[in-house]
């Protein structure tokens, strides 16, 4: 099968199977064979490896993911594109398509029958309205993994990897890093996807902590609290939790916990780290 790398290749396929851009469903299909290899070996994969791709689109990476993996299955939404994955990838026996919507999948189940419970490694190039809620559903579901090595919008990435007092700071940094260690690896430009995107990527490697970085009693607890902090990022730490309803928490109930961590009674979310949320929560959850 030609490589879909190439502009050529991609653009004939597509139009052989008069294939239509689905905007609901963010489709940019990459055609730069340089950043595919990259993805590639940022994901660091091996023939050992059983992979999961998300959103494999004509079988672009999944070409690439084939050629270096022990088995690939590709999940994909659109059912327009199940055709055309069986003609791309018809040569690869390591490779299995399941045409559905990955966050309704049981991907622990899935990881457990193909892979012995072993971890997986993830690898998805994800359109920006659905990039948080796919990396937190294959975080929480207890997916083994040990790396997500994803294409996302790079304002995206950038708000993965920084730390507290920047204004991309927020829920989605605090629970990657909890999580995982990210690391950009790659940015990539428009050009290198059909149809154009407006905006530029990054690939980004997620690789997963053996233990979380801090010691919290109630990791659901603490992340309520960080959702509450950031929802109302104009309004001090107390008064942002007291209005949260579902922490049922007071002002003295929150100030007293911040003044026993040495900080003022005015500080604001984005000013603390995963280790004072951590802090907060177990001092909160005790009291």
């Amino acid at each position: 099968m030609a490589n879909l790398g190439i502009p050529q290749n991609t653009i004939e396929i597509l139009q052989k199977y008069k294939f239509n851009f689905q905007k609901k469903f963010g489709q940019n299909f990459l055609i730069d064979t340089s950043v595919l290899e990259r993805i590639v070996a940022a994901a660091q994969i091996t023939k050992d490896d059983f992979v999961l791709e998300i959103g494999p689109g004509i079988g672009t990476m999944t070409q690439y993911l084939a050629e270096a993996a022990g088995q690939v299955v590709a999940v994909e939404i659109d059912k327009a594109l199940i055709p055309i994955l069986e003609e791309t990838l018809a040569e690869y026996t390591n490779v299995t398509v399941i045409n559905a919507d990955v966050l309704k999948l049981d991907l622990k189940q899935l990881a457990d029958e193909r892979n012995g419970g072993k971890p997986i490694k993830v690898v998805a190039n994800l359109p920006y309205y659905i990039t948080t809620p796919i990396i937190m559903s294959l975080f929480e579901s207890g997916t083994p993994l040990e790396s997500i090595t994803i294409m996302v919008q790079k304002e995206v990435a950038e708000r993965m990897q920084v730390g507290p007092g920047t204004k991309d700071y927020g829920a989605l940094s605090l629970a990657v890093q909890y999580y995982a260690k990210p690391e950009i690896v790659a940015n990539v430009p428009p050009n290198c996807f059909i149809p154009r995107p407006t905006v530029g990527s990054a690939v980004i490697r997620l690789t997963r902590h053996q233990e979380p970085p801090v010691d919290v009693m109630d990791d659901h607890h603490m992340f309520a609290l960080i959702r509450a902090s950031f929802n109302q990022r104009r309004k001090t730490l107390a008064n942002g939790l007291s209005n949260a309803p579902e922490l049922h928490l007071t002002r003295d109930q929150v100030t007293q916990a911040v003044e026993k961590m040495g900080l003022s009674a005015t500080v604001r979310g984005e000013t603390l780290t995963l280790a004072q949320f951590a802090e907060l929560s177990n001092l909160l959850k005790n009291a």
